[in-house]
């Protein structure tokens, strides 16, 4: 066997070497963000990235809170890794958004091979509505106004007033308006309904949105 058909199997062999291995580790780093998003559920999305492949980069997603499937292309930080082996390993707990203007903070860890170049990416997106909507019921039980009368207005404020009511109804449940059940949303419709926020131009298409499912599903939840 001359030399050059040595060194074609020997180059053969440690790329199945380096396949295996690349294998387990994603193996491995999926059975991590299946842990953390049953951990964190319902409000942390845990995102796995194939960054040998930034154009299908998307490996696995758990809680899919983004509405990103598996096999979409990388982000930009993913990019930034690709390009550079020295970009920071972990980023922890930046201002992050979700596609429908859902604020989220966000902590990316990326993940090198022996030779030192990123070839993953573990990502944690942690929605943030269920802990305003927290804050603010607190914020509300907290607050007192003793200067003057008191005065009251039974006219519900407009989308904001219907956006605030589901997310103080989804913080008694400790879940997201997102996350709700069925059984949850008919309770939720009933209550808006007695409320008065029904009755505000549009209500549904703002309910519907901020739940994220369809006009039909909120109309028949409401019956």
């Amino acid at each position: 066997m001359n030399e050059a058909v040595r060194t074609k199997q020997s180059l053969a062999g440690e790329g199945m070497a380096k396949n295996k291995e690349a294998d387990a580790l994603f193996s491995q780093l999926d059975k991590i963000a299946e842990g953390l998003a049953e951990t964190f559920a319902p409000f942390c999305e845990v995102v796995l990235h194939d960054l040998r492949d930034p154009k299908h980069a998307i490996h696995s997603i758990h809680n899919n809170l983004s509405d990103r499937n598996v096999g979409d292309p990388a982000t930009e930080l993913g990019l930034a890794r690709i390009a550079d082996p020295d970009y920071p390993q972990v980023i922890a707990n930046y201002a992050n958004q979700f596609a429908d203007g859902r604020q989220a903070k966000s902590t990316s860890i990326g993940i090198k091979d022996a030779s030192g170049h990123y070839v993953a990416a573990l990502c944690l997106n942690i929605d943030l509505t269920i802990f305003h909507s927290l804050q603010s019921v607190l914020q509300a039980f907290g607050s007192v106004d003793g200067a003057g009368p008191s005065r009251e207005s039974l006219v519900p404020a407009g989308p904001n007033a219907i956006r605030g009511k589901i997310d103080e109804f989804a913080a008694r449940l400790s879940t997201t308006p997102r996350a709700l059940k069925a059984e949850d949303r008919r309770v939720l419709l009933r209550e808006l309904r007695d409320s008065g926020h029904l009755n505000i131009r549009r209500s549904m298409d703002v309910i519907a949105a901020h739940l994220g499912v369809s006009r039909a599903t909120v109309y028949t939840d409401a019956k």
